[in-house]
């Protein structure tokens, strides 16, 4: 069930609350990743509440939903946040993260969660499964889609390019991949780190159909969803975003791949996404 499709201002705010969720979920257990969820929380709030994936809160294994994989796992408080306001999640659980026996991990885990679909933790493996599920459903002969989020970074990974090349064999149109390009990864900028770039060539030399978004406007990332799922074969969208996206003083820096706030900071961030220390 894809429920309404919301206005934008509803998804801005939306946006919003998934941030400070995390923010406060990060906080509390003092371990985190709160820079590579920002800037892909408003990818996820399209996906979730624009009216974009067919899902049911009520049966997270249905069989007709269609499938999203976190290829970064390690933004998974973002997508938890996300769970608990669609109602996958009771919103008590909110504080559970990374706790002993809590179904909120570290990375997503599919054996505990409801609502997700792969397991997913050592990078490019998560783009690698969805191209597996893609292919699964059309043997099935189903309508539903995968659509899965990766960072930038782990395109590094050779087994991307390895599934790559058999969603564009293959004809997977039932496969969706945004790619999260905030240019950064855990050790700096991707250029200096590998030198990936420029990505949509390399995407089109694999036979992609491939448009560039700007991950942080929701009528363009919307429209690219759109347009991804029109295509009559796998279709890519380059998200242009920002690193910690969100709360000023984590924007376009670095150290808050994986950091967590003094209680200053804390306090900073929970007043400039609209919420109160608890």
């Amino acid at each position: 069930m894809k429920g309404k499709k919301w206005e934008k201002q509803d998804l801005e705010d939306m946006a919003r609350l998934l941030r400070k969720d995390v923010l406060e979920m990060i906080m509390n257990v003092s371990d985190g990743h709160p820079g590579a969820a920002y800037s892909s929380a408003d990818i996820i709030t399209a996906l979730y509440f624009g009216g974009i994936l067919t899902v049911d809160p009520e049966r997270p294994d249905w069989e007709d939903r269609d499938r999203f994989v976190l290829s970064k796992g390690h933004a998974c408080p973002l997508l938890y946040a996300a769970l608990m306001r669609k109602g996958f999640i009771p919103e008590e659980e909110r504080f559970t993260l990374r706790k002993i026996n809590s179904r909120l991990q570290g990375h997503p885990d599919m054996a505990k969660t409801p609502g997700i679909d792969a397991t997913t933790g050592p990078l490019g493996n998560g783009l690698a499964m969805a191209v597996g599920m893609a292919w699964a459903l059309k043997q099935q002969k189903k309508d539903s889609r995968v659509f899965v989020l990766t960072g930038d970074g782990e395109l590094q990974e050779g087994v991307v390019w390895e599934a790559l090349q058999a969603a564009a064999k293959y004809r997977l149109n039932n496969l969706v991949i945004i790619v999260d390009n905030n240019r950064r990864q855990s050790g700096g900028l991707i250029d200096e780190v590998s030198g990936i770039m420029s990505l949509r060539e390399k995407f089109q030399a694999f036979r992609l159909e491939t448009k560039e978004i700007d991950g942080h406007d929701f009528d363009d990332i919307l429209g690219g969803l759109d347009w991804a799922v029109a295509c009559n074969g796998p279709a890519l969208l380059i998200a242009h975003t920002v690193k910690g996206k969100g709360i000023d003083f984590m924007e376009e820096d670095n150290s808050w791949h994986k950091r967590v706030p003094t209680a200053e900071e804390y306090a900073s961030g929970l007043a400039q996404l609209g919420g109160a220390v608890l």
